[in-house]
């Protein structure tokens, strides 16, 4: 895990700022620190005193580069008060390793992609009877609403927050301070263990299972040509259907590790026919989870579990040293990264080799 105090992040990031930074007309104090608004979150939020536990969980979670990103974001950012109310233990139990996906998940419930100053927020709550949906990054819902000239957020679980300072503008966004954690519906007892069903993050974005496999491809930086192949390939109509599908998707540099031309090669529109044999040798009819493709290896008699791809490929599935293994006709075997991605038509499962069909 990194550093909850990055000092060398922190020193990187106020030396970018530079000595021109400059505050936004009306552009309020938190913590008593200035926020600059041509400083991004990620900036700004270092300088907060209040917001240090923020910071940590962010640091712990992955998301610096995300929340350092174009946008636009709105952040509700907890207080360190805010955490310090969770039950005992939870925050400690966040920032484990193996908890990441978990922290990730509730981060990403404080995100919106869009900027959202207070007065937009407070048209759409009117618009809306008295009570405005608000879609995260990370899947969940909040339901805006005022309490005299407060805007209050409630979670999923029922957890309500107040809006305590507004419309901090930032580069990137706009960051208002809240005095609750918001959590996911399935965050029923963080402090006991990990969240059932959490989406771990692929290329530095967030994967949201309410969205299909296209919709969370196309915003991972780790598979831009599995994008661009599939959309050479005219494949998009297919992976955005009903499914289930289950997807082994080569990142970018698993690509890249094919011989020199062979992608430009295979994305020329006279080769699609091959080009869709290759892709569809990644695709399985049906959802196909880690731990049922470990229960059907350890059912079989030689190791390998044997199936095949909608392309009528063979592939093969195999445990070595805790991880799975996919092999294909070639006899290329591909790693299973990242696992269980949820899609709302299946599951992806990140791989780091292309597979390929007997040659």
């Amino acid at each position: 895990m990194k550093p909850l105090f990055n000092l060398t992040l922190a020193a990187a990031l106020a030396a970018g700022a530079g000595a021109s930074a400059q505050t936004a007309p009306g552009n309020p104090t938190v913590g008593g620190a200035a926020m600059m608004a041509d400083m991004n979150i990620i900036q700004n939020a270092l300088n907060s005193p209040i917001h240090t536990t923020l910071v940590a969980a962010v640091q712990a979670a992955g998301l610096v580069e995300t929340l350092q990103g174009p946008g636009p974001f709105t952040v509700f950012a907890p207080t360190d008060d805010a955490f310090a109310a969770l039950p005992a233990g939870t925050v400690e139990m966040l920032l484990l390793p193996e908890n990441q996906a978990q922290l990730q998940e509730v981060l990403t419930c404080h995100v919106v992609a869009a900027d959202a100053l207070s007065d937009v927020i407070e048209g759409m709550i009117a618009d809306d009877g008295g009570t405005h949906p608000v879609e995260t990054l990370g899947g969940c819902t909040l339901q805006a609403t005022t309490d005299g000239e407060m805007i209050t957020l409630t979670d999923e679980t029922g957890r309500r927050a107040i809006v305590t300072i507004a419309d901090v503008r930032q580069s990137n966004g706009v960051i208002h301070v809240v005095d609750t954690v918001l959590l996911p519906a399935t965050e029923a007892a963080p402090a006991e263990g990990a969240m059932e069903g959490s989406n771990p993050m692929v290329g530095g974005a967030p994967m949201l299972a309410t969205k299909d496999i296209i919709d969370n491809a196309v915003n991972s930086a780790d598979h831009t040509t599995l994008v661009a192949a599939v959309q050479a390939a005219d494949l998009v109509e297919t992976l955005k259907g009903e499914g289930p599908f289950t997807v082994f998707a080569p990142v970018n540099a698993a690509f890249e590790a094919l011989p020199a031309g062979t992608v430009d090669t295979l994305l020329m529109p006279e080769n699609k026919a091959q080009l869709q044999g290759i892709l569809t040798a990644h695709v399985v009819a049906g959802g196909l989870s880690a731990a049922d493709l470990m229960d059907r290896i350890n059912a079989s008699s030689d190791g390998f579990y044997h199936f095949e791809a909608v392309s009528g490929n063979a592939l093969s599935a195999k445990m070595t040293g805790g991880s799975i293994y996919i092999f294909d006709e070639s006899g290329n075997a591909g790693r299973v990264t990242i696992a269980d991605v949820n899609q709302s038509n299946g599951v992806i499962h990140v791989v780091d080799k292309v597979l390929l069909p007997r040659m």
